[in-house]
């Protein structure tokens, strides 16, 4: 993440369904401020894999990631594997991107940068 990135001081904002997923300049705006090889896939969904030295890691690593989200009410699909944790994210309820998931990505990169174990 970016140091300067101010997304991870944000709180997620429960969304409305009269609300249109962000398309374009907007996705690309939280994009440059998130870095950090999240990539945004078809304008949906924000996707990124996170690597560890073993599974007890990962699973930490997921253990942090979803009392955060049950902390912010924003909830991703989480794959764990062996070593790797792989993130989702998107607003359900518009069925595609809004603000609140790039901050819970920020979220995501701010408890992986302070669990020092992670393998690059």
């Amino acid at each position: 993440m970016d140091l300067n990135c101010k997304l991870s001081k944000k709180t997620c904002v429960p969304c409305s369904k009269d609300i249109p997923p962000l398309k374009g300049g907007q996705l690309l705006e939280l994009h440059k401020q998130l870095g950090n090889d999240w990539q945004i896939i078809e304008e949906h969904h924000l996707e990124k894999e996170y690597l560890f030295s073993d599974f007890c890691k990962a699973l930490a690593f997921t253990n942090k990631i979803g009392a955060i989200a049950e902390q912010e009410g924003h909830h991703p699909d989480i794959l764990l594997t062996y070593g790797k944790v792989k993130i989702q994210l998107w607003t359900h309820k518009i069925d595609g991107l809004s603000e609140s998931d790039f901050v819970l990505a920020a979220k995501c990169d701010e408890i992986s940068q302070s669990q020092s174990n992670q393998v690059l």
